[in-house]
């Protein structure tokens, strides 16, 4: 269990780019993702901005190179991960013991959601059942996983919104226990009616776009997309020209409430205190945070709480990338691992946009603008999902 588990490449596809390239400028010139709804059918269309793939489905399956009639959470995840892959210096995929490990929540919800009404005026002629086929989030994976030619291990994830995070520690643990060589690990989720309905019940999406870590916050945006890095083992690492390395993870679940955190933020304490544990690391050592900071008031408050108690007096560089990407809860823990392990990389500290107000209940605040080639040699990246499954994640460079 000593193995050491790489950073090789990684991909990225949300409301902010089609790609990690785009993503980046994104960050640069201050351009967040989220908009009126264009691809989702909903009443709430006006009223809830979100943060949606700029591109529709067929223009999506000519990226993915699959059929138009497979779930968009399958297009977006494909194309992430191919774009994780062909980073990665690595070529042909069947040279290698491969694993893919995909988070997500909602799997094929959104070729669901249309079934019925298409499939009642088809009764007589059978409907249309194909549509509901890939329902399940584990349909997505294997989907993917056969398009991608992965072979030797296929697993999906679904902790809500550490579901991405939770697939990177999982893939580590496949490295180390050398069950296989190379992981692609992530998660992918599509907007739905579903969850946007669903997050509206709770009361818990604002009606402006989302203000993470700032006192006048109301809720969250949602957002869609996909995110994948390539983990690779100690010995393959030595042959390619990786990102960073995967120092330390953990997960712990406080169990406080099915969809609230702790308001003392034991469960993300406990998580982010593992993985420095496991990273070795003292928390001073940190350069950077990538916050789950989702906009609610909850949510930043218990992860707030934690930061303080576990970082003060001295407190990394900081910001809630969802301020861009919206919150793209099965893809998330994904996604900001792609920008995490970015970081170190490039020496990146991303913005968190729209912060004004400092929040009277802590003693810091978000970075407010993009920078590169800062002096950072260790990330932390944290993913709090429903029912109190919080995980953090430590990227380390050489």
């Amino acid at each position: 269990m000593s193995e050491k588990v790489w950073i090789a490449g990684g991909g990225v596809i949300c409301g902010i780019g089609l790609n990690l390239r785009e993503c980046l400028q994104s960050f640069r010139t201050m351009q967040p993702g989220m908009t009126t709804m264009q691809y989702l059918s909903s009443v709430h269309r006006n009223t809830f901005p979100v943060a949606e793939v700029k591109a529709d489905n067929n223009a999506l399956a000519d990226m993915a190179r699959m059929p138009e009639n497979i779930s968009r959470t399958a297009l977006l995840s494909l194309i992430a991960a191919r774009e994780a892959w062909q980073s990665s210096g690595l070529q042909d995929i069947s040279a290698y013991r491969v694993g893919f490990v995909s988070g997500n929540t909602v799997g094929g919800m959104d070729k669901t959601e249309d079934f019925f009404t298409q499939f009642l005026p088809d009764m007589a002629r059978g409907g249309r059942l194909q549509q509901v086929v890939h329902h399940e989030c584990g349909s997505v994976t294997e989907l993917v996983a056969d398009a991608l030619g992965v072979r030797h291990h296929v697993s999906t994830i679904s902790t809500a919104c550490s579901s991405g995070a939770n697939a990177l520690m999982y893939g580590a643990r496949l490295i180390r226990n050398n069950i296989v060589d190379v992981v692609i690990a992530g998660g992918t989720d599509a907007l739905t009616r579903f969850t946007l309905n669903g997050f509206n019940t709770l009361m818990i999406l604002d009606q402006a776009a989302c203000r993470p870590f700032d006192n006048t916050r109301t809720g969250l945006n949602l957002g869609e997309g996909a995110g994948y890095v390539v983990l690779v083992s100690d010995s393959l690492a030595a042959q390619l020209h990786p990102w960073c390395r995967l120092s330390g993870f953990a997960n712990a679940n406080d169990a406080y409430h099915q969809t609230a955190s702790s308001p003392d933020g034991t469960g993300n304490y406990l998580a982010m205190k593992g993985a420095l544990d496991m990273s070795g690391l003292q928390p001073q050592q940190i350069g950077y945070i990538n916050l789950h900071g989702t906009g609610t008031q909850n949510n930043d408050v218990s992860e707030g709480i934690a930061i303080n108690r576990l970082f003060a007096p001295h407190f990394p560089a900081m910001s809630s990338t969802k301020s861009f990407t919206g919150h793209t809860l099965g893809a998330s823990g994904g996604i900001e691992a792609v920008f995490s392990a970015l970081s170190v990389k490039e020496g990146i500290i991303y913005p968190n946009a729209r912060f004004e107000h400092q929040m009277k209940e802590l003693p810091f605040a978000p970075a407010t603008a993009y920078s590169e080639h800062n002096d950072i040699h260790h990330v932390m990246s944290n993913s709090f999902g429903f029912g109190g499954n919080c995980s953090s994640l430590v990227f380390s460079g050489y």
